[in-house]
């Protein structure tokens, strides 16, 4: 069974999301485990505290290296699994990550709050740091809800067939082909004649042509513009073929 542990302030944010829908019913069937671990536990003091000011001044507080290693040390002797830190100060999260977690034991996930963790953590413990994107939460939960239903989609049986995720986006390193369905026309809005024409050939030369064509106009970073061009032109409205 693949096992996640969460440590953070607020465990009644989980299953959350990941109660329902394809996670949520894995989680039911046993294909995945979920144990939250309350950071306020591993507290030294009377006041439970779990942050303080931040060394140098400034507003905010910053959760303390201590209790963040008593925590860790605490989940890490339960399971043997990659401890990762929910961060902005870390990689953006791919999806080749993704599929590494969820092919093995499981994983522990490190929620911040406030101004983020004491530095030193990263020196005194092996913890993966690891962003969702370049934008500001109030805590790492949300980020860990994302990467946790991430993994759980991948695991054996939860899909459908074992092939429905083989052409998602940032699979092949591209974004997925546009999909459509009926009806047939839509507000003037055709579906592309290729789609419909039973030639299954053309059917997948046009999906990876357009996988392409959408990555180098929507996110060029994964694959650059193609040779001789700075930056693809916007497609224009109108049925495609």
């Amino acid at each position: 069974m693949w096992r996640a542990q969460v440590i953070t302030l607020y465990p009644e944010m989980f299953p959350g999301p990941l109660g329902h829908s394809l996670a949520g019913r894995a989680l039911a069937d046993g294909r995945w485990a979920l144990e939250t671990v309350q950071l306020r536990d591993f507290a030294t003091d009377r006041h439970r505290s779990v942050d303080d000011t931040p060394a140098g001044g400034g507003p905010g507080m910053v959760l303390k290296a201590d209790v963040l290693a008593g925590a860790i040390d605490f989940a890490r002797a339960r399971l043997d699994a990659p401890v990762i830190a929910l961060t902005p100060r870390g990689p953006r999260i791919t999806q080749s990550r993704v599929r590494q977690l969820a092919e093995g034991s499981g994983v522990t996930l490190l929620c911040g709050r406030f101004e983020g963790f004491d530095e030193r953590i990263f020196a005194g413990r092996a913890i993966e740091p690891l962003s969702v994107g370049d934008i500001i939460l109030s805590g790492g939960e949300p980020g860990a809800i994302l990467l946790l239903d991430a993994c759980i989609r991948l695991l054996s049986g939860v899909m459908g067939a074992a092939s429905s995720g083989d052409e998602e986006s940032f699979e092949s390193g591209l974004l997925e082909y546009p999909h459509y369905t009926r009806p047939a026309v839509w507000e003037g809005h055709a579906i592309p004649e290729v789609l419909t024409s039973g030639d299954h050939g053309k059917i997948r030369a046009w999906r990876q042509r357009r996988a392409l064509e959408d990555t180098r106009l929507w996110r060029p970073d994964l694959v650059g513009p193609p040779s001789g061009v700075s930056n693809p032109p916007p497609r224009g409205k109108g049925t495609e073929e």
